[in-house]
């Protein structure tokens, strides 16, 4: 096996796709720790999953196809990427996936609520965080050197739907919700 060490990032730069260097804390290599550390929180959901849990392909397109954002994010513009992007389908289908949960969550989310419950749902909710962040990190990029719009559409959902997934899993374990606050818009209707 190849040595895991380099040395080549000792003096604060990395390599990206088409073989430039750029400050480690380049927006891009930013924008790419991020949705690693996404990815790394999905593997710890997986992991605390049953193999046979229906969640567990879904989970798993999501986590191969953000190795491909990932790669998409590490080439500037002007560099081919061969790797096939499949966010937009990807995105559909989390929103699909999202329709069929709301469906079934029996209720309404009109409150802020406390991340926590049970063990899956916090990590779900600590994904919630970690997506929000790789999309701002996108987002600034994007007004550098733009990013496919696939890529943050697909992004922000998966933001939502690990919040959808957090709640039904409190519902899937009987755990209760704990409210913060009311949403500001249902309070000044009363």
């Amino acid at each position: 096996m190849k040595r895991v060490y380099t040395k080549t990032g000792d003096k604060g730069t990395t390599g990206i796709h088409g073989g430039a260097r750029v400050p480690k804390d380049d927006i891009r290599i930013e924008a790419n720790g991020c949705l690693d550390e996404l990815n790394a929180v999905i593997g710890i959901v997986r992991s605390m999953l049953a193999a046979e849990d229906g969640w567990q392909e879904l989970l798993h397109a999501v986590q191969r196809e953000l190795m491909v954002v990932m790669s998409h994010v590490a080439t500037p513009s002007g560099v081919v990427n061969p790797n096939p992007l499949s966010a937009a389908e990807l995105t559909l289908r989390c929103e699909q996936e999202m329709d069929a949960m709301t469906v079934l969550l029996l209720t309404d989310n009109g409150y802020f609520l406390l991340p926590g419950g049970t063990p899956i749902s916090a990590q779900l909710q600590f994904a919630r965080t970690v997506a929000r962040r790789a999309e701002r990190r996108l987002w600034t990029l994007h007004r550098q050197d733009p990013v496919n719009e696939d890529i943050l559409r697909f992004i922000n959902r998966l933001s939502d739907l690990f919040f959808v997934m957090a709640r039904m899993e409190m519902q899937r374990q009987d755990w209760p919700e704990e409210k913060w606050q009311e949403f500001a818009y249902k309070r000044k209707r009363q």
